[in-house]
């Protein structure tokens, strides 16, 4: 039992932290995700800090999995609309590129960490793009497709996986000033009929 409740108090610790970095990389972006700071502003010690969290790096891509899972959440309760695959898999691109320019502060400093290449950080970045992999494999489907949920098939991965790719090297360039949001739509749009062998009307 006293195990259960200091697990309990370390993952709550933990949350704090990271909702501090997020609130952090709101205010200043990138180098705005001091350790310290980070630390101070949780109300946590360096050591109960870096228990957990060994970069800004790292507390980043844990800020990226959080705002993930959050979107995750809506989808399941809103799966994306359309008449077929293509249009929900547009409309999934739309909406969630939508919600990340509304805090580009925050989504520049996590895409940053999350593209930043730390062999470290590898497994923890593979489950922000697992996530994302299974939100526009169920925008395809029109039903939404739980982290457990083995019926993918091989095609639905391989598409979902390369269109969540596209959408990731988009996002890192817009982030780097050479994309807008409306050059995002068109980009994802033309690959999402591209990949899925259709055309796609204008929008």
């Amino acid at each position: 039992m006293a195990a259960e409740v200091a697990e309990s108090m370390l993952e709550e610790r933990a949350r704090r932290i990271i909702e501090s970095t997020i609130e952090l990389a709101e205010e200043g972006g990138f180098e705005a995700v001091r350790l310290r700071d980070v630390a101070a502003r949780a109300e946590v010690a360096m050591g109960t800090l870096y228990r957990r969290f060994h970069s800004k790096e790292d507390l980043l891509v844990a800020a990226l999995e959080l705002e993930t899972r959050t979107l995750q959440e809506r989808f399941r309760q809103r799966p994306a609309k359309g008449a077929d695959a293509i249009e929900r898999a547009v409309q999934f691109f739309a909406t969630t590129t939508r919600g990340l320019l509304r805090r580009p502060n925050l989504s520049r400093a996590m895409l940053k960490a999350a593209a930043a290449g730390e062999p470290a950080l590898a497994s923890k970045v593979s489950v922000f793009h697992d996530m994302m992999l299974r939100m526009v494999v169920g925008a395809m489907r029109g039903t939404f497709v739980a982290d457990h949920d083995e019926t993918m098939t091989a095609r639905e991965k391989l598409v979902g996986d390369v269109l969540n790719q596209i959408w990731f090297a988009v996002m890192v360039g817009w982030s780097g000033g050479l994309q807008t949001q409306a050059t995002i739509h068109e980009r994802m749009r033309a690959a999402v009929g591209l990949v899925l062998g259709e055309s796609v009307p204008p929008a």
